[in-house]
């Protein structure tokens, strides 16, 4: 009973001191929000006085800005005045000007035309390489002429008849020196450089050109031999009259020359089946000419033969004759047979390869006219995917197609001629054998019948 009552003692002095410890915190807690306020309070009040003050000042800037905007305002009121006088005042003496100037205004505008007609050849042509700064006085006089402000000088319009004459002169003039040449390999060489007046350029055994940027350069590609292999001999001539191809178009026909392709380009604009082409006629040529060599030589024996009495057998003629000697005493249908058959056993090599010369000769335009066909399909597929706006890829292809066309008649034209001058030597030949058999059985006819007689 003891224990239970200083148990409860216990528990009811903790609850006491616990109410107690809450009611201390509580209390320490309310004095520091209490002077938390006072803090915040004094704080705020500082802060008011101080953009109290800072209004004051805020309130004299703008009074301040506000009288700078106001004269800012009369000074742009009085700029825009003055620039309304400036206006009218350009206009008036601009007028005076039109009226003091009177002819000499369409007298300047035809300078300036001129002028500028002048720079437009000067700036392209070849007189202008050797002779620098051509341009800077055109181009100061072309400028001025524009320009109403400022009226040329006569020293800078006598430029211009200076220039035109300095260009006469040049185009009538052949000269030499040294000038830097772009390559093909991107390199630049200083070399020996001639120019033919105002239409072209050669050096080192080469046509040059002048590009738009004012430079030399080798041509991508020169053109046929004809051309290029009058260069060195014009170089190295010191006077009189030497031949030399020249462009008067100042390149356009060069251009044109230097994109023709070469016999080699052409074949392979050919493909395939030109390459089959050509196969077949130079196939069909070695024959026809082996075998015109060989009747050449057949038809020299047989001629000999004709005068000659003793049958030689080593040419048809002679090896007919030879069946004659041997059937002597024959009859004339069994002699007519017998020689019949000789002259068919000699006819196969004397006809030999003709039926494939002349085949060929059929066939090669069939093939031109196979890749012709073929050509142009490709051409249409490119036109299909890519439209026709550049002729000239459409010109190309179709001039690719047609080079096989051209092809099969290279091969067939030669090769049908040589089938005509082959096969006339073969018939010779056999007309030959005919004839001396007809005549053969003819004696051998009459010998018959005079036996019968006697």
């Amino acid at each position: 009973m003891k224990k239970i009552i200083t148990s409860a003692a216990l528990i009811a002095f903790g609850l006491t001191a616990n109410v107690s410890a809450q009611d201390a915190s509580m209390s320490d807690l309310l004095n520091k929000v209490r002077e938390g306020r006072v803090s915040e309070s004094a704080d705020h009040k500082a802060r008011e006085a101080e953009f109290q003050a800072r209004q004051d000042q805020q309130q004299q800037l703008l009074q301040q800005a506000q009288q700078r905007q106001q004269v800012l305002e009369r000074e742009s009121a009085r700029l825009e005045g003055v620039r309304r006088d400036n206006e009218e005042e350009i206009t008036r003496q601009l007028e005076i000007q039109r009226e003091r100037l009177g002819q000499l205004s369409e007298l300047f505008g035809v300078l300036q035309q001129a002028a500028g007609d002048a720079r437009s050849i000067i700036s392209t042509s070849h007189v202008s390489i050797d002779n620098s700064g051509r341009m800077e006085e055109i181009d100061t006089l072309v400028a001025k002429a524009a320009e109403s402000s400022e009226l040329p000088t006569l020293a800078e319009i006598r430029a211009w008849p200076a220039q035109m004459m300095i260009e006469m002169m040049g185009s009538a003039e052949v000269k030499k020196f040294n000038h830097e040449v772009r390559l093909n390999d991107g390199t630049t060489q200083a070399m020996e450089v001639v120019r033919i007046g105002d239409f072209g350029l050669v050096g080192d055994g080469k046509f040059l050109q002048l590009t738009t940027t004012g430079e030399v350069a080798e041509l991508q590609k020169q053109p046929a031999g004809y051309l290029t292999g009058t260069i060195p001999v014009f170089e190295s001539a010191s006077s009189g009259l030497v031949g030399l191809g020249i462009d008067p178009t100042r390149g356009q026909l060069l251009n044109l020359e230097v994109e023709k392709p070469s016999p080699l380009e052409r074949l392979e604009q050919g493909g395939f089946i030109g390459y089959l082409t050509l196969s077949l006629g130079a196939i069909g040529v070695l024959l026809a000419i082996f075998q015109w060599i060989y009747l050449f030589s057949v038809g020299s024996k047989v001629k000999k033969q004709v005068k000659s009495e003793v049958a030689d057998v080593n040419n048809p003629l002679g090896r007919v004759l030879a069946v004659y000697d041997q059937n002597r005493n024959v009859d004339v249908e069994t002699l007519e047979l017998k020689l019949d058959e000789a002259i068919l056993k000699e006819t196969p090599a004397l006809e030999r390869f003709l039926t494939i010369i002349k085949l060929i000769s059929a066939v090669a335009p069939l093939f031109g006219l196979l890749g012709t066909v073929t050509g142009m399909i490709e051409t249409f597929q490119a036109i299909t995917l890519f439209g026709t706006g550049d002729p000239s890829q459409m010109a190309g292809g179709i001039s690719a197609a047609l080079m096989t066309t051209v092809e099969g008649l290279v091969v067939a034209i030669p090769t049908l001629l040589l089938h005509s001058f082959v096969s006339g030597a073969s018939k010779g030949v056999v007309h030959v054998l005919e004839e001396q058999s007809a005549g053969i059985i003819a004696v051998h006819a009459e010998k018959e019948h005079a036996n019968a007689s006697a």
